[in-house]
């Protein structure tokens, strides 16, 4: 199957990550959300992403316009009619993820790949929804997508092995590295990433050390690039929280109970460098 035409749900910053490199493989984007001024943001940070290529020299000023040139915008989920690849990357939520499958597998042909941007779902039960499980797949973006090589594919039930051979090519053309995963709760990514994160949490909120110490050990001992607790920060701790219970719920393993800290955090809607405060503050 030749796919040319793809359409991204979600102008955030997964989908307008996900619309730009998409774009600049040369393939024709539809970047949609539910509203106008959502997919104008969407479009903004495209827009600044391909600036800095340029001021970099990475690019010329007539290529950032040809790439954005290849990117249209919607609020109409009918546009979908003509696509042959959709890439959701909504909300993380289950609910609102099988809403929007049902939509799509009644809008698109039926040759059209369905894929999930999700962290954590399940690509079976999503799947499920339709009446195409074997063209319906995961395709999980690392952030900042323009950036991060990784695509994790998550093969869901009923994927069919020519649906994930398309995918695998794509992923190539976008300039990434595919790496095929199985569908179990957080795949691999963050079934290790989040119950890191969430003893580092656990680490704080126990008092065994502030959170200053507790990501420079991370950074100096482990090498990594940043601590566990400002990259938790980074992602959102709603989002952590969320799929810690995926996990926990997934798996009924008391190891991924999400720290008390987290919840607390999260309940006073301090979501990290989204909302200006986390376990740090920003200003």
């Amino acid at each position: 199957m030749s796919v040319e035409k793809i359409m991204v749900i979600g102008a955030g910053q997964m989908g307008s990550g996900i619309a730009q490199v998409c774009a600049q493989a040369g393939f024709s984007v539809t970047l949609h959300d539910l509203k106008p001024e959502f997919v104008q943001r969407g479009l903004s940070v495209i827009q600044k992403n391909l600036s800095r290529q340029v001021e970099k020299g990475r690019m010329t000023e007539e290529e950032k316009d040809v790439i954005f040139g290849r990117i249209v915008e919607s609020t109409d989920i009918a546009n979908a009619k003509d696509q042959d690849l959709v890439i959701e990357a909504a909300v993380e939520n289950m609910d609102v993820k099988k809403n929007i499958f049902k939509q799509l597998d009644e809008l698109t042909k039926p040759e059209t790949i369905l894929a999930t941007n999700t962290s954590s779902l399940p690509i079976t039960e999503i799947a499920a929804v339709t009446n195409r499980p074997e063209k319906v797949i995961g395709m999980h973006f690392m952030n900042p997508v323009p950036v991060m090589k990784l695509v994790e594919i998550i093969r869901g039930l009923g994927t069919s092995d020519d649906t994930f051979q398309v995918i695998e090519d794509i992923t190539k053309k976008l300039e990434k590295v595919p790496v095929e995963v199985n569908d179990y709760p957080g795949f691999i990514s963050n079934r290790i990433l989040m119950p890191m994160i969430n003893e580092a949490i656990y680490a704080l909120y126990e008092g065994v050390a502030t959170k200053e110490a507790i990501d420079e050990i991370m950074k100096l001992g482990m090498n990594h690039p940043m601590g566990p607790l400002t990259l938790a920060d980074f992602i959102g701790l709603d989002t952590c929280l969320y799929i810690m219970e995926v996990l926990y719920e997934g798996f009924g393993d008391s190891k991924y109970r999400p720290c008390p800290l987290l919840r607390k955090y999260v309940s006073a809607g301090w979501l990290g460098k989204k909302t200006g405060r986390g376990f740090y503050t920003y200003n």
